[in-house]
């Protein structure tokens, strides 16, 4: 059977990067504290390595004591070497790195919307790149010659219009578009090394696909050597020529990658790969009896821009959407970016008012229900975010925000806090949580303490939008597992907005596909996902990565087809 990995040798390339025994401190008031100790590894000129592991095992503090961006003070490299084609950079000034930075290696952060000045137009952002190099190396380039290379450099990444994107802000881009763009200002003055950390971790999977296939095709032309961080083993098997495990802060495990996913040695290589999610649905549950608590019917939503001398714009961000939801089942919504999944989920919580349709709660219509009279009906239905820092207030205690909802609705202090006591120990996290903020918790941990803040209501439904997709896959499976268990002892629905087919067909009984505000698909998961009837189903499933490999088992199996 030929290998579905990649085969490139790379004995006879150019080595690029160099990390040899690298070992970082974080310093504190007690003194220095390992973080990153011996971690040693090679790329040569175009080759893929991925570095892989959980959040906290040392990826991303790599990539910056690489790229000269460790925080002075607060982490400091106490011994070891790295070189970037021969040149050892951690002997260089600041102003030698920026020099480097940019013109022979380069970086793609997680969420280009942070990384990208909100500011400033999208053309000027790459510009800058050029502008900046031109002038450490004594030099400048005209405006014409700046805007032509800027707009070939946009073209090579694909993106659409490049004229108006030129002239675009980031916030009038898609998430894929605001990801081009990052690319572009990192090749374009074509760098021996490119550093992707978690590119495409919140990209739906056919965007996600693009920006692969988009960096692959860079990768060819300008024969870059590419270190890419991730926690996707997915993403891994189809990119990789090398893989590099991390855990606490140490390389446990390094092999090409053929070899790490079809025999891998170290234990936790092997927990990682079992955590993958199936992209083959859960066995059915017969559905229990019981009315829906949960009743939508041909709901609708268009969204209006425009103003005065200004036409008007319409946009149906969702159309004819009706689902019925029973105790105990989990419906998932799926679909790409802009298919309507969050506002559907808006339009449930009442967070927006739909345009159309009807929505009824536990027997009660609260289509057009006033925020008085809809503050009473809160408790049945709760919403768990995608991303738990945010939604959970940094200067308040935990206590403080498990606590909250329930004293808004009648209990007393001394009740509500005994119930965030044991909503603590039913999601796996101790009773001295109760005294820590946000900040001092890791994001699966956070994301525990968000599930126990919405169940402290007690509610009858919970909406889960995009609440697994930033999380690492062991500790996904962990939350998972709890909604799974949290489901099955308190009889809760839930509505799972999704862009991952792997996570729906593990929680989901039933599936919604969405595109372009229209449902498309639906049906039971495991004849949605196994044997789809739309094209466009049939695309998000050909677009998922690793789809035709078991990680638990290690071994090949036939992708998922129409009508298999």
């Amino acid at each position: 059977m030929t290998s579905r990995f990649k085969t490139t040798g790379f004995d006879g390339a150019e080595e690029v990067l160099a990390i040899d025994r690298l070992c970082i401190d974080l310093q504190t008031a007690a003194g220095p504290r390992p973080v990153l100790e011996e971690v040693s590894l090679k790329i040569r000129q175009g080759e893929t390595a991925c570095l892989v592991g959980e959040s906290g095992s040392g990826k991303s503090l790599t990539s910056l004591a690489v790229m000269g961006l460790l925080p002075p003070g607060v982490l400091k490299v106490r011994s070891g070497r790295i070189t970037l084609e021969g040149t050892d950079l951690l002997s260089r000034t600041p102003r030698q790195l920026r020099g480097l930075r940019g013109d022979r290696m380069a970086m793609i952060f997680q969420e280009p919307m942070t990384a990208l000045n909100p500011v400033m137009r999208v053309g000027d952002q790459i510009a800058e790149v050029l502008e900046t190099h031109a002038r450490l190396g004594g030099g400048r380039l005209g405006g014409a010659e700046r805007r032509a290379r800027v707009l070939d450099a946009m073209e090579q990444v694909h993106l659409p219009d490049i004229a108006r994107i030129f002239r675009a802000y980031p916030h009038q881009l898609s998430g894929g578009q605001r990801q081009r763009v990052m690319i572009a200002m990192a090749l374009i003055l074509e760098p021996a090394l490119l550093i992707a950390d978690e590119p495409t971790t919140a990209l739906d999977v056919t965007t996600q696909k693009q920006i692969l296939s988009l960096i692959a095709e860079m990768q060819r032309v300008h024969g870059t050597a590419v270190l890419f961080i991730t926690h996707d083993m997915g993403v891994v098997s189809e990119i990789a020529d090398t893989v590099h495990v991390m855990r606490q802060g140490r390389l446990v495990e390094t092999a090409p990658a053929e070899r790490l996913f079809r025999a891998p040695e170290h234990d936790y290589t092997r927990a990682l790969l079992a955590a993958v999610p199936s992209l083959r649905p859960r066995p059915a549950r017969d559905p229990q009896p019981r009315p829906p608590v949960l009743d939508v019917a041909g709901l609708g939503k268009t969204y209006r821009s425009g103003g005065f001398l200004k036409p008007t714009l319409a946009k149906r961000a969702a159309e004819d959407v009706s689902f019925a939801l029973r105790p105990g089942r989990t419906i998932g919504i799926v679909g790409e970016s802009g298919s309507g999944k969050s506002t559907v989920a808006r339009c449930v919580m009442r967070l927006i008012d739909p345009g159309q349709g009807r929505i009824s709660l536990a027997g009660t219509d609260i289509t057009h229900l006033k925020p008085g009279a809809m503050r009473r009906h809160r408790a049945k239905i709760q919403i768990v975010f995608q991303d738990p820092y945010r939604s959970l207030n940094p200067r308040r205690r935990i206590a403080d925000s498990l606590i909250e909802g329930p004293m808004n609705f009648g209990r007393t202090r001394d009740q509500a806090l005994a119930r965030a006591r044991d909503l603590l120990e039913t999601v796996g996290l101790t009773a001295d949580a109760l005294d820590r903020y946000p900040h001092q918790f890791s994001g699966g941990q956070r994301q525990r303490i968000a599930i126990a803040r919405a169940v402290a209501m007690e509610p009858e439904v919970i909406v889960a939008d995009e609440a697994v997709s930033a999380l690492d896959v062991s500790v996904q499976d962990q939350v998972l597992k709890l909604l799974e268990r949290l489901q099955d002892e308190l009889g809760i629905a839930i509505l799972f907005i999704t862009h991952d087919l792997r996570v729906a067909a593990q929680i989901c009984d039933e599936v919604i596909v969405m595109q372009q505000g229209r449902v498309v698909e639906q049906g039971p998961a495991g004849r949605v996902l196994v044997a789809p009837r739309h094209a466009y189903t049939h695309a998000l499933i050909d677009a998922a990565p690793g789809r035709g490999w078991d990680f638990a088992a290690c071994r090949e199996i036939a992708p998922l087809r129409p009508g298999a």
